[in-house]
Parts: structure tokens; C-alpha cells; sequence
């Protein structure tokens, strides 16, 4: 903080006005001035997503081109909120960017977008019918990851889950045009199982910035401590605790499966690399004895053929796409 200096001495002299001093701009909350046209905000949304590095394809050439833009806006939105809550880069103005978030939701949401990712975004939520709870979810659920570093039960981390993993399952359905509740039951399921197998493999990177999801209720079973956690050592408890919280993440899969079998060829490929990608980590934790402390337990290059070849051999289609889906 720069402090302000005050001119003058005299008891009769009013002290100077505070200067002001201007916040420099932070990429991708405070993008270039604009105006920004739609075809222009599509890009930015693009070069956003060409910026940031996933496990998870984002909009690979399985999914029809048309709706491509639209699933770039959506990750857009979601993750420039997901990194404000957690970045460093961000640190000391993480409130003030989701307070920033949220209003911009609200403006384009009345046709009011100034900023590029909300005018692209306006522009999918008007042409696809998207609904506004669910993204609304997401920002409250990046308040909490602010707030909350601990888990007390597993059905307490669920209610997180709901907020900031299935809402992302249910906009993906509606993009697509697919509304039926069955459908969004095994979505969440789905989400809620990618979520969770996020937390497991960052173990180690959440708890350095003390940020602890294994349920509180569940380290207590199997006779694990913070502290345990914090030191980074697999020990006979941790693995016996990573291996049940696989296993329960592992039938949530299970429980979601059924919705690749009753999408159309539009969603149902992309959905299959994601639910292949996210039980190939599953795999990997497992393999390596529950041990995620030593390795961050990822997908690989070699990992990426082996999820392609098995989602072509599931599907039989498109095979001649496939080294193009990491784009």
C-alpha cells in the first residue's frame, strides 16, 4: 500500500484529498477496452481456453462446430471464476473479482455485456436458452472455496459439489438440447465423480494452500490427521483412506454411465473422453498405491492415445479425428 502524504504544516491548513491510486489491470478480469462485437468476444473466449492447460478435453472436433463457440464461452466464464478463487495472480482482489463476475452475469443476462467473455456469453445463453440458476451456482461455489477449507461430512462436500460441479454437467446438457430429468440425474453424478477425482489427485497441492476435501468424518475412520495429510507421507492409513474415497468416487461413475448410452453422436463421443479421462486418473491413483503425494497423478501424452483408442473402439466413429482432440 502506498502511503499518502500530507503538504503543509500549519493548524490552519486543511489536509490535501488522499490520491488515488489506480489498480493495475489483471488479464482476463480487466480485458483491452473495447467494443467488443460478438465475433471479437468468441476469440478472446477462444485464445482464453488456448491459454489454460486441462486433463479434460474442451470442445474437441467431436463436437459439432456450431456449438463449439458456445462450450468456449461457458469455460470462459467458469474457470476465469474457478482461477479467481484460487490463483495467486489474483490474490488480494478475489472478492472483488467475483463480486465483478456476478454483476457482469446480471448485465448481460438484461442485455447489458461490456465484457467480452459475458458479451459471447450473452450471446450462447440467448441462442441455446441456457438457464442463469446454474451459473449462478458456480459463483457461489467459488465464494466457498474462498471460506471453507473443511469438509465436516461427505454429504457436506456434496452440497459443494452440487454448486460447483454438477451445474457445469446440466449446462453442457442444455447446450446440446437435452432436458430430460433422467438425463440430469446421471449428469450430476458424472460431475460430481469428475469434481471429486480432481480433489483426490490434488491432495498435496490443496493441502499447501490449507484446503483440505477429504470429508473430515472419513480421516477420522480411518485414523488420519491434518497433520498427517499436511506432511505429504503416504502412510498405511492415507492409502487405506485414498483407497475408499476411489472407490466411492469409482460408483459414481458407474452410477453416471448410463447417460453416454442415451446421448445422440453430438455429446455422446465428447462425454466418453471426459469419463474416460476422469476414471483413467482414478487408475493411475491406484496404481501407484494411493500414493498421490509423490506424483501428481495426471494424464499423459501416452495416456491421452490409449483414452482415444479406447473411446474409438467403444464408438466405432470418426476415427480418422482422433489425434485432434487436445486441440
Amino acid at each position: 500500500m502506498i502511503r499518502s502524504i500530507l503538504r503543509g504544516g500549519g493548524a490552519d491548513e486543511a489536509p490535501a484529498k488522499l490520491a488515488a491510486v489506480p489498480r493495475l489491470p489483471v488479464r482476463w478480469l480487466d480485458p483491452p477496452p473495447g467494443p467488443w462485437t460478438v465475433e471479437k468476444s468468441y476469440a478472446y473466449c477462444e485464445e482464453f481456453v488456448r491459454a489454460h492447460t486441462e486433463s479434460y478435453p474442451v470442445a474437441s472436433r467431436f463436437v459439432p462446430s456450431e456449438l463449439r463457440p458456445h462450450i468456449v464461452a461457458l469455460y470462459a466464464f467458469a474457470r476465469s471464476a474457478d482461477d479467481f478463487a484460487d490463483e495467486p495472480e489474483y490474490e488480494g482482489r478475489r472478492a472483488e473479482a467475483l463480486d465483478r463476475w456476478e454483476s457482469a452475469l446480471s448485465r448481460a443476462a438484461h442485455g447489458e455485456a461490456d465484457h467480452p467473455v459475458f458479451v459471447a456469453l450473452a450471446d450462447t445463453m440467448e441462442r441455446r436458452e441456457l438457464p442463469i440458476p446454474p451459473l449462478e451456482d458456480m459463483l457461489t461455489a467459488f465464494r466457498m472455496d474462498m471460506d471453507v477449507r473443511r469438509y465436516a461430512t461427505f454429504q457436506a462436500l456434496r452440497g459443494y459439489t452440487a454448486r460447483s460441479a454438477d451445474p457445469v454437467g446440466r449446462l453442457l446438457l442444455a447446450l446440446f438440447g437435452y432436458r430430460e430429468p433422467e438425463l440430469v440425474r446421471y449428469a450430476d453424478e458424472m460431475s460430481t465423480a469428475l469434481q471429486l477425482t480432481n480433489f483426490w489427485q490434488d491432495v498435496a497441492a490443496d493441502a499447501a494452500r490449507d484446503h483440505i476435501y477429504l470429508p473430515a468424518e472419513d480421516m477420522h475412520f480411518f485414523g488420519v490427521t491434518e497433520a498427517d495429510v499436511k506432511a505429504l507421507k503416504p502412510t498405511p492409513a492415507l492409502r487405506d483412506l485414498m483407497r475408499f474415497e476411489v472407490a466411492r468416487t469409482r460408483a459414481l461413475y458407474d452410477k453416471g454411465r448410463p447417460l453416454l448410452d442415451k446421448l445422440g453422436n453430438d455429446l455422446r463421443m465428447e462425454l466418453t473422453l471426459i469419463w474416460l479421462v476422469g476414471t483413467t486418473i482414478l487408475d493411475k491413483i491406484e496404481a501407484a498405491h494411493y500414493d498421490v503425494f509423490a506424483q501428481r497423478p495426471a494424464i499423459r501424452r501416452r495416456d491421452q492415445a490409449i483414452i482415444m483408442a479406447r473411446a474409438a473402439k467403444e464408438w466405432a466413429t470418426r476415427l480418422g479425428a482422433l489425434k485432434a482432440l487436445w486441440p
